[in-house]
C-alpha cells in the first residue's frame, strides 16, 4: 500500500517545485508599447488574415499571402506595395461551398501555400472555397502575373482556413501534412512528386492531429553510413499510448526519409520510414504536458549542430506558463535510429494498451533509410524492403522513448502569457561570442526578445506590434536586414531587432543587455551594431554578460525637477511613478526618509496614492528604482513631487466676509435714507391735503368772537396758514362747551375742502 509522505518531505519538495518554477521563469525587462514610429504597418481595404509569408532577399520582396490575394512588398519597407495580384474563388466555388454549410467568410480563397521553386517561379494553394487548388506566381519585372492553369491541392493545402498545417518544398517536391477531405477527418502527410507517397489512414499513425511545422535536415552530408536527408515533422495529437480519463493531447516529433519510395507489396506508395516519439518539455508545476505551437529550425552550416527551438502552451485547465524549449537535430536522430519501440497489446476487456517492445527487431531496422547497412544486405532502395520489417512498421510507428530538450529543461518559462510563434537569429556581440537571440510572438500581439547567455537566460524586452490585442500567426526574419517581420489578421507589420534608440543613457543602454545594441560615446547615443562591429572597436560599450557600466561616462547626478501637486484636505492624491525596467523595485521617500507604514499610503503598479490628505502630508516625495544586475545595484530618481497645501480659508474668507459687509452696509445706509425721504414727503402731502389733523395746541377757552350779523356775509377765505391755525375737527376748546347754543362756535362743522372749487 502506498504510504503518504511525512508533511516535512511534501514541504521541501514544494519548495523545491517553487524554485525550480523561479529559476526559469522571467519577465521581461522593458515593455514597448504600441508606437507607429518604430512599426511599419501594412494592410489592404478589404483583405485580411495575413498568415503566409515568403522571403526572397534576393529579389529585395516580401512575398505576403492574405485572403484572395498574394503582395509583393518592399523587404526594406512593406508599406510600399510594388506588385499584387488576386486570386478569388468563383462564384459557383462559394455557392457550393455554403450549400454545405459553410459560411461566406469562410468559403473565399485563403492563401495557406507560399514556396519558391528552383525556375524561380512561386508554388502557391489555397484553399479556394473548401476546394483547394494550387498554382504559380511569377515575379518578374517587378510585376505578378498569375498562371491560368491551377490543379487540385487535396493533400497539399488545407479545406479549412482555420486548420493548422505545413508544408515544405525539398528539391522541387512538396512535403505537406494537412487534412485529405472536407470534413477535415482524414489526416495525411504526402509527398508530391513523380514517385507520391502518403501516410497510412490508421490511428497509430495520427490520431487526431494538429500539424505545427515542417523541415528538411541534410543528414547525407559528411555521413559515414551514407544516410539519407530527413524530413522532420512536429505536431501534437490525441495520445493513444495512455489511460487517461479524458482525451490527452501530447506533442510529437515525426520523421521521414528523403528517399522514401514505399514498399512493393507492403505500404505501397506510403512510407516506409514514418516514426514518431513524444516531445517533451518538462515544465515545472504541469502535471499534464505541454502542447506544441510552433517550432524553427536554426541551422548550423554542421547539420549536427542544428537546433530546432519550439513554443509550448499549457492544455486547457492546467496551468497557467508557456515555454520555450530547444531540441538538439542528433538526439532526435539518436530516438528513431537507436531508441526500442512501442507495441499495442491487447488486454481484459479488449483493451488496446501500449508497452514497450522488448523482442528481438527484424532486419534491417524498421524504419530506417536505406544506408550502408541496408546495402550490405542487399537493399538499394526502399522497394527493396522485407514485408517482415514493413509489416513491424506499419503497426508500431510510435517509440517508447520521448525526445528530451537540451539542458533536459526548458529554455524559458513564462506565466499569464501565451506563445504562438518563434524564430531564432544569432547575433554577434562586442565580446567576440555568438548568441542565440529567440523572438517569440504572443496571443496578444507582443513580441519578446530573449537571450541565453551561458545559462541565464534574459528578456530583453516585449514589444507591441499591433494597435489592437491580435495573435501573432506568423513570423519570419531576415538577418541579413536586422527585420522582423509578423502577420495576423488585420495586417502584416515591420520592426528592427535593435529598438537601441529608445536607450537615453549609456546606463540604460548597457543594463538593457541587448546584444544588437551598444553605446557610442562620441555620439552620445545608444545604436544599432552592424555585422562589422566587433570587440576592436574599442570606442563602443557594450557589456551583456555582466552589464558592467563603469566604463560608461560619468552621467552625473542631476536629479529631475519636482513637480508641484496641490494639496486638497481630505482628497485622495495620486503620484504617478513607473520605472522602465519591470525589473526595478520602487521605494517612495517622504522628506528625504523612507515613506512610512500607513494605510493611507497606498503602493501599486502606477505610483503611489495617498489617501484621505491632510496637512501633515505636505512636502517632498521622492520615487526611486532599486534594480540589481549580476549582484549590483543601480538606484535611479524617477520622480519628484512636492505636495503644496492650499490657500487656508481662515486666510481667504475673513477678508471676503469684511468687504461683502462693507458693501451691504452702505447699500443699507442708501436705502434707509431714501426710505426716510420718501417718508417725509408722503406725511408731508398728506399733511398739506388735509388727510393728516394737526394735534390741539392747548386746553384754554377761546376768544369771544362778534355774533355773526343775520344777514348773510360770503365766507371768509382760506389760506394755508388759517389751516394751519385750525384746530382739529374732533378737537374741542372747552369740554364744558355744551354742545349747541347760541354764541358759541361748534368746530365740528367745520369740513376739509376736498375740491378747489370750495375755495
Amino acid at each position: 500500500m502506498y504510504a503518504m509522505p511525512p508533511p516535512s518531505v511534501l514541504c521541501l519538495l514544494l519548495l523545491w517545485t517553487l524554485s525550480d518554477i523561479a529559476a526559469h521563469e522571467r519577465i521581461p525587462r522593458n515593455t514597448i508599447p504600441y508606437q507607429s514610429d518604430l512599426i511599419k504597418l501594412f494592410r489592404e481595404e478589404g483583405g485580411g488574415n495575413y498568415s503566409t509569408m515568403l522571403l526572397q532577399e534576393d529579389r529585395g520582396v516580401l512575398l505576403l499571402g492574405g485572403r484572395e490575394a498574394v503582395y509583393a512588398l518592399d523587404i526594406d519597407d512593406i508599406t510600399s506595395r510594388k506588385a499584387a495580384v488576386s486570386w478569388k474563388a468563383t462564384e459557383k466555388g462559394k455557392k457550393e461551398c455554403t450549400n454545405k454549410g459553410k459560411h461566406a467568410e469562410e468559403c473565399q480563397n485563403y492563401i495557406r501555400v507560399l514556396h519558391e521553386m528552383s525556375d524561380s517561379r512561386i508554388y502557391v494553394c489555397g484553399t479556394n472555397a473548401f476546394d483547394p487548388a494550387c498554382g504559380y506566381i511569377n515575379y518578374t519585372e517587378g510585376q505578378l502575373s498569375m498562371g491560368e492553369k491551377h490543379e487540385d491541392g487535396k493533400g497539399k493545402c488545407p479545406f479549412d482556413p482555420l486548420q493548422r498545417y505545413s508544408s515544405v518544398m525539398v528539391g522541387g517536391d512538396l512535403y505537406s501534412a494537412t487534412s485529405n477531405n472536407f470534413l477535415g477527418s482524414e489526416p495525411v502527410i504526402a509527398r508530391s512528386s513523380a514517385t507520391q507517397v502518403r501516410s497510412e489512414f490508421k490511428s497509430s499513425w495520427l490520431n487526431e492531429p494538429s500539424f505545427v511545422y515542417m523541415d528538411q535536415v541534410p543528414e547525407s552530408e559528411d555521413s559515414p553510413e551514407q544516410d539519407d536527408d530527413k524530413v522532420y515533422l512536429f505536431f501534437s495529437e490525441t495520445a493513444v499510448e495512455y489511460d487517461f480519463y479524458n482525451k490527452l493531447t501530447v506533442s510529437r516529433v515525426a520523421r521521414v526519409c528523403k528517399g522514401d519510395m514505399g514498399g512493393r507489396r507492403t505500404l505501397q506508395k506510403k512510407w516506409t520510414s514514418f516514426l514518431k516519439a513524444r516531445l517533451d518539455c518538462p515544465v515545472p508545476e504541469s502535471r499534464l504536458p505541454h502542447v506544441v505551437e510552433d517550432v524553427f529550425l536554426l541551422r548550423d552550416s554542421d547539420w549536427r549542430k542544428s537546433v530546432f527551438y519550439a513554443v509550448f502552451t499549457s492544455q486547457p485547465g492546467s496551468v497557467d506558463l508557456s515555454a520555450v524549449c530547444a531540441y538538439s537535430v542528433t538526439e532526435i536522430g539518436d530516438v528513431f535510429s537507436k531508441g526500442r519501440f512501442k507495441t499495442p497489446v491487447t488486454v481484459a476487456s479488449s483493451h488496446v494498451k501500449w508497452v514497450m517492445y522488448s523482442e528481438d527487431l527484424p532486419e534491417p531496422r524498421p524504419g530506417a533509410c536505406i544506408n550502408n547497412d541496408a546495402r550490405a544486405l542487399g537493399i538499394e532502395c526502399s522497394l527493396d524492403l522485407p514485408d517482415k520489417t514493413l509489416r513491424f512498421v506499419q503497426d508500431r510507428p510510435l517509440m517508447d522513448q520521448a525526445v528530451m530538450p537540451r539542458g533536459r529543461e526548458p529554455e524559458l518559462v513564462e506565466r499569464g502569457v501565451v506563445f504562438t510563434r518563434i524564430v531564432v537569429d544569432r547575433v554577434k556581440a562586442l565580446d567576440g561570442n555568438v548568441y542565440e537571440a529567440m523572438f517569440i510572438g504572443t496571443d496578444k500581439g507582443f513580441v519578446q526578445k530573449a537571450v541565453n547567455y551561458d545559462g541565464e537566460m534574459v528578456v530583453i524586452e516585449e514589444m507591441q506590434l499591433f494597435q489592437t490585442p491580435q495573435p501573432i500567426q506568423i513570423l519570419r526574419l531576415s538577418s541579413k536586414k536586422g527585420l522582423l517581420y509578423a502577420g495576423s489578421d488585420v495586417g502584416a507589420v515591420q520592426v528592427s531587432v535593435g529598438q537601441c534608440g529608445r536607450h537615453a543613457s549609456c546606463l540604460d543602454c548597457v543594463l538593457a543587455r541587448d546584444p544588437y545594441c551598444a553605446w557610442d560615446p562620441s555620439a552620445s547615443h545608444c545604436i544599432m551594431l552592424s555585422p562589422q562591429d566587433d570587440a576592436s572597436n574599442g570606442t563602443l560599450i557594450q557589456d551583456v554578460k555582466n552589464a558592467d557600466v563603469s566604463t560608461c561616462p560619468d552621467p552625473g547626478t542631476e536629479d529631475p525637477k519636482p513637480t508641484n501637486v496641490t494639496l486638497i484636505l481630505g482628497s485622495n492624491i495620486q503620484l504617478k511613478c513607473r520605472p522602465d525596467s519591470n525589473l526595478a523595485q520602487v521605494q517612495w521617500h517622504f522628506a528625504s526618509r523612507p515613506l512610512p507604514a500607513s494605510e493611507k499610503f497606498y503602493l501599486y503598479g502606477e505610483g503611489l496614492l495617498i489617501q484621505n490628505a491632510s496637512a501633515t502630508d505636505a512636502g517632498l516625495y521622492t520615487c526611486v528604482s532599486e534594480e540589481e544586475v549580476k549582484g549590483r545595484r543601480y538606484d535611479r530618481t524617477e520622480a519628484l513631487y512636492q505636495l503644496v497645501p492650499a490657500p487656508s480659508p481662515v486666510d481667504v474668507t475673513p477678508r471676503t466676509d469684511k468687504r461683502v459687509q462693507r458693501q451691504s452696509l452702505v447699500t443699507l445706509q442708501v436705502l434707509v435714507a431714501l426710505l426716510a425721504v420718501l417718508l417725509a414727503a408722503l406725511l408731508a402731502w398728506n399733511v398739506w391735503r388735509g388727510h393728516i389733523p394737526l394735534p390741539c395746541w392747548g386746553g384754554g377757552e377761546a376768544p369771544a368772537e362778534t355774533p355773526a350779523p343775520h344777514s348773510p356775509s360770503p365766507p371768509p377765505a382760506v389760506t394755508p396758514e388759517t389751516i394751519n391755525l385750525m384746530p382739529p375737527a374732533n378737537c374741542n376748546t372747552n369740554n364744558n362747551h355744551p354742545s349747541n347754543g347760541e354764541g358759541s362756535h361748534n368746530l365740528d362743522t367745520l369740513k376739509y375742502i376736498d375740491d378747489e372749487s370750495e375755495i
